[in-house]
């Protein structure tokens, strides 16, 4: 089984989305089951909602899972494991204070070290703890040799048993901490394969640690993904609108173009544009870059505007929320538009106000004359006729007519624009 594990503290980053859409790609390929595994154990940063939200997206995606559990749900299985560690003493009570390991830290830092635990109540066996009848934390204790394992993106990684170090793996108040929580997770729900951004590479030897701790010998892959760099090359933050998933949305982004861009980001693949299903066919988690990507905006803008060529005229309408026989007209701006937003926009101007600006005076002769003629099947002949009646040419002739049918002094060819527009124009002038 694979599995998505997001928490549900903010907007869904579009790193978060891409490890997703990378999880979705590979269990669909090896026929396993995908998971969702909604951590929320840091209840003090859940927020009301994000978990719903989360889903939601997922479905625009059209990323089908299997199953939702949520992490809190187990945490009487958390408690029990951290008991049976204390147990056999491969886990410690902790009564350190704070202040204790806030001057440990401090004084590491004036010696110039990285700060490790120091082993201060590692011989505190749980019936002197319990003894005690105060609050403990729980720590596991380090590994006696380095904890090594293969990375399918970065290859082979080695940790020394200090920087692993005697972590916690219990609050004081019987909570589970990150690592351990999703150490035990990925043992109960058989996860065979984690794909994850580089961020949790560090937390990666403390899971494998715990699980061997516990006597659990299957052996899980890992791929750890390249951090998205932003267009100055810096770690995308999640203050940044382009990264925010809901944003790119909300800007007429479509989802299976967001899709094809992130499984390209950084990538080898057989071709530039393609769907989410094509990608199943071809994607390979070996032919990621190890270095990181530079998300470009542009990039996505053309990959979006392909998809939205893709789209037959009644799809694009139905995006778009216009009427079905507008989906032609849609299409010929495609030329200038790249996104669902940029569209509308342009189709808003067509039936919007006017500001004829200088040629105001034409344009209200030309829609007296629009308004009484019958219109001709063809281009050439309306502009002959409506060029006789008004009197109009060149410059005086064309501006006005252009803001009069489309609300904008440029676009496509008005030629182009109307055998498209033709039954709509006296309602659009009037």
């Amino acid at each position: 089984m694979l599995r998505f594990a997001p928490s549900p503290t903010g907007d869904m980053h579009i790193g978060n989305l891409r490890v997703a859409i990378f999880n979705y790609i590979v269990a669909k390929q090896r026929n396993e089951r995908f998971l969702i595994r909604i951590e929320d154990t840091d209840i003090e940063r859940n927020i009301e909602g994000k978990d719903r939200e989360i889903l939601e997206i997922l479905q625009i995606f059209d990323l089908k899972y299997d199953d939702v559990v949520y992490q809190s749900q187990n945490f009487s299985f958390h408690q029990n494991f951290a008991k049976k560690l204390l147990e056999e003493h491969k886990a410690f009570a902790c009564f350190c204070t704070p202040e204790e390991l806030e001057a440990e830290r401090e004084k590491a830092k004036k010696e110039k070290r990285a700060y490790r635990y120091s082993g201060k109540c590692e011989e505190i066996t749980l019936q002197e703890a319990e003894k005690r009848g105060k609050p403990f934390v729980v720590r596991i204790k380090k590994p006696k040799s380095p904890i090594t394992f293969t990375d399918i993106v970065k290859g082979e990684l080695s940790f020394d048993p200090n920087e692993v170090d005697s972590f916690v793996i219990l609050r004081a108040d019987g909570r589970p901490t990150y690592n351990f929580a999703c150490a035990i997770d990925d043992m109960l729900y058989d996860i065979s394969l984690i794909i994850r951004g580089e961020d949790h590479v560090s937390n990666t030897p403390k899971q494998i640690h715990i699980r061997q701790q516990l006597g659990y010998d299957k052996e899980i892959q890992y791929a750890h993904l390249p951090i998205i760099l932003n267009a100055q090359g810096k770690k995308m933050s999640k203050r940044e609108s382009a990264s925010s998933v809901k944003w790119l949305l909300h800007e007429g982004f479509l989802p299976q173009a967001i899709a094809n861009y992130l499984i390209l980001l950084g990538n080898k693949t057989p071709k530039e544009i393609f769907t989410l299903d094509e990608a199943i066919q071809w994607f390979d988690l070996s032919s990621i870059s190890k270095a990181p990507a530079k998300f470009d905006l542009d990039k996505l803008r053309f990959i979006n505007r392909a998809h939205l060529e893709r789209l037959s005229p009644q799809e694009l309408a139905k995006r778009l929320g216009i009427h079905e026989s507008l989906g032609e007209l849609a299409k010929l701006y495609l030329e200038e538009a790249s996104t669902l937003k940029e569209l509308k926009a342009k189709l808003d101007a067509i039936f919007g106000q006017r500001d004829f600006g200088e040629f105001e005076e034409e344009a209200k002769i030309l829609k007296e004359q629009i308004l009484s003629m019958e219109l001709p099947e063809d281009f050439e002949s309306f502009k002959k006729e409506l060029m006789q009646r008004s009197g109009l040419k060149g410059k005086r002739f064309f501006k006005p007519l252009r803001l009069l049918l489309t609300g904008a002094p440029h676009g496509p060819e008005i030629s182009q624009l109307y055998p498209l527009l033709k039954d709509h124009i006296k309602g659009i002038v009037q």
